[in-house]
């Protein structure tokens, strides 16, 4: 049965016109009156779960449902794992959010590293964060998730450091790991045990500078390492989220 976000009030019994993006879908796999759909919220304030719908009318830009009964099921990873990813360039950041979001990633913040190629400011990097949020949502809606990781606007890390630092309880109470090359990094299988969340620090295409790395450490970063291979930037912080989630 299709999948749509519906991020509006939810209830058994209520008829609604679907938001524009989800309307559009439902015109586009040309279904009909009395076809069935599922709809999720999507956000943390939300009912969470997932409805059964009816469509009811499909107009020229409008779709109207009838919500059905809500089914009470989450398909959240077993641990909150936050990415801090540098910003890779073209498709290849695309790429990341979406396997990121399948893979169950609780948020990303794309992070404009000292080699991030892609560069973001004003109008375009609204843009950008509004797109990659779109490839988030989409994402949700093929793998099954009910909760659609939040995509943060993108920051330096020594600014991401300050708004942590200043935010009451921080990031404090998770487990901080930086993905490195670097001699002496631990494994990731030894530094991520138990349950507690986790914030993966990785960089772009040529890695953090070692002036990103060395601030980083400085604030509570481990170095770890996923083995002797050398990753690309997009396929590294997947690995690491594969291991953690998929259990």
């Amino acid at each position: 049965m299709p999948r749509f976000h519906c991020p509006v009030d939810l209830a058994p019994g209520a008829e609604i016109d679907l938001p524009p993006g989800a309307a559009r879908h439902v015109q586009v796999l040309r279904l009909q009156p009395g076809d069935g759909i599922t709809l999720f919220h999507g956000g943390a304030e939300g009912p969470g779960g997932e409805f059964e719908a009816t469509v009811l009318r499909m107009g020229r830009s409008d779709v109207r449902v009838q919500v059905g009964t809500h089914h009470a099921v989450e398909r959240e990873a077993p641990r909150a794992i936050h990415l801090l990813a540098g910003i890779t360039a073209n498709e290849r950041m695309d790429w990341l959010i979406e396997k990121a979001t399948e893979l169950g990633v609780a948020s990303i913040t794309p992070l404009m590293a000292e080699r991030s190629v892609l560069k973001l400011k004003g109008e375009r990097a609204d843009k950008k964060l509004a797109h990659w949020q779109a490839v988030a949502v989409a994402a949700c809606e093929q793998c099954g998730r009910n909760r659609v990781p939040v995509v943060h606007d993108a920051v330096d890390l020594a600014g991401w450091v300050r708004a942590h630092s200043a935010a009451p309880g921080g990031s404090a109470e998770a487990l901080h790991l930086l993905l490195s090359l670097r001699d002496g990094t631990r494994p990731l299988q030894e530094v991520a045990l138990g349950d507690t969340p986790v914030w993966f620090l990785s960089g772009p295409e040529g890695g953090l500078s070692a002036a990103e790395e060395a601030l980083a450490v400085q604030h509570g970063f481990a170095p770890t390492t996923l083995g002797s291979r050398v990753l690309r930037a997009e396929t590294a912080p997947l690995a690491a989220l594969a291991a953690l989630t998929l259990v």
